[in-house]
């Protein structure tokens, strides 16, 4: 078969084809599966219950707040910070701001999405799926116009292998307007999580499942408890015989009068001799707490996120915050910054040019710190007046008063007189 059958989809079923196919987590998908429902990856060997009993989709998972919060807490930070399409050569880095592409990454991504909507669903895409896709509308120069999400669960990467040209990828998918059909990687945007193959990222849902399983299990648990009114499970005894279709019918008599948050506080009367005994049961002999803490704890780990942005304040001082947020931002966030920059540069970018974020508004801390910092670098003459007021969101003083940089009056450089002194004296 040749490439342009291959580019077509003709020739043999897929699944007769023998070019290698990647492991997907997610499974392929049919139009109607989409982020909310959770994907079929459920019946997929990753999928399906964990250990504890329970379901562990996405669903499911976003039921638990912290991971609500961690996603929301990641997806939102990472829409925030700008991603800038620059040219870099021998005299520094310049932002190229009348590019299409500029105005494609900061702009308008398509019709339907704001920047920040595009953003927060590909960060979303990426956690809890472990991919994301977007399909390449091209003008009629085949320059990138608008980026479509599509369905990380209906996409299925493909990849082929020639000797003499290296490795290719190439993705079946389901678009919106719901055709189907195989495409080349320049149609396809594809930014992989943390892969073992380098190619497709890895689903944590899929491979933290029995984490996030203890923590639906818990929960449901404590549902339980309190739609039961709290109490505590009870044994009925007697020293009489009794049938085994009477002891049924006790039983249901049992839950229909006494139990349930609709029967609380109603007097049990009792007859044929039966005592009511109820099983001890003690949370906080149980850790119930501290179990929940754990779980919220491995929930942050799971996606990397300092315990304090989900709430979990337990171990948190005032010392330590404004350093786990910094760090947050460099090794949590600067990973996922890199990642997304680096795959649209081979996407898009031409040659010399780059995708670099700017998280510089993230860094810049409480306005005291920020204002001598500023000062600082302004008395040094590494910034201007107008540079120095933009960080506060001040307009420019304009001409030479805005623009000259400062030299300190003791400072000058090696080996030469400093101006307004005379020499030999």
């Amino acid at each position: 078969m040749g490439l342009l059958d291959f580019l077509r989809g003709s020739g043999p079923p897929v699944s007769a084809r023998r070019e290698p196919r990647l492991h997907a987590e997610a499974g392929v998908s049919s139009p109607a599966d989409n982020f909310q429902a959770g994907g079929p990856w459920v019946s997929f060997p990753m999928g399906g219950p964990s250990r504890s009993g329970v379901l562990v989709t996405e669903r499911t998972t976003l039921s638990l707040p912290a991971v609500m919060q961690a996603l929301r807490i990641l997806s939102g930070v990472f829409a925030m910070v700008p991603m800038h399409y620059c040219r870099h050569d021998g005299t520094g880095t310049h932002r190229l701001t009348d590019d299409p592409l500029y105005q494609l990454m900061n702009g308008r991504p398509n019709d339907a999405q704001s920047r920040f909507a595009f953003r927060e669903i590909l960060m979303s895409d990426l956690l809890m799926a472990g991919n994301f896709y977007a399909y390449v509308s091209r003008d009629a120069f085949m320059r990138p116009v608008a980026l479509t999400r599509l369905d990380p669960f209906g996409t299925l990467p493909l990849q082929s292998f020639e000797r003499a040209t290296g490795q290719s990828m190439f993705y079946d998918t389901t678009l919106p307007d719901g055709s189907s059909g195989r495409f080349a990687a320049r149609d396809i945007w594809h930014v992989s999580g943390m892969s073992r193959n380098g190619l497709q990222g890895l689903s944590p849902i899929a491979y933290m499942k029995e984490a996030f399983g203890e923590s639906i299990a818990t929960a449901t648990y404590v549902q339980n408890y309190w739609r039961n009114n709290g109490q505590p499970p009870v044994i009925l005894t007697t020293s009489d015989p009794i049938k085994p279709a009477e002891r049924q019918a006790i039983k249901e008599d049992w839950q229909a009068l006494y139990s349930g948050p609709m029967n609380a506080g109603t007097p049990a009367v009792l007859g044929r001799g039966l005592t009511a005994n109820y099983m001890p049961m003690n949370n906080k002999d149980g850790q119930l707490v501290e179990t929940r803490t754990a779980q919220v704890l491995d929930i942050a780990r799971a996606w990397g996120v300092p315990p304090h942005l989900i709430f979990e304040l337990s171990k948190a001082t005032f010392g330590n915050i404004e350093q786990q947020s910094l760090e947050f931002v460099i090794y949590h966030l600067g990973p996922h910054f890199a990642r997304v920059a680096d795959s649209a540069m081979h996407a898009f970018a031409d040659a010399g040019c780059i995708f670099k974020h700017d998280p510089s508004d993230l860094l810049k801390g409480g306005f005291l710190d920020r204002a001598q910092g500023v000062s600082a670098l302004r008395n040094a003459g590494v910034m201007n007046t107008d540079e120095a007021r933009s960080n506060f969101d001040l307009n420019p003083v304009g001409g030479d008063v805005g623009s000259e940089l400062w030299r300190p009056i003791n400072i000058g450089v090696a080996g030469e007189t400093p101006a307004g002194t005379e020499s030999g004296n």
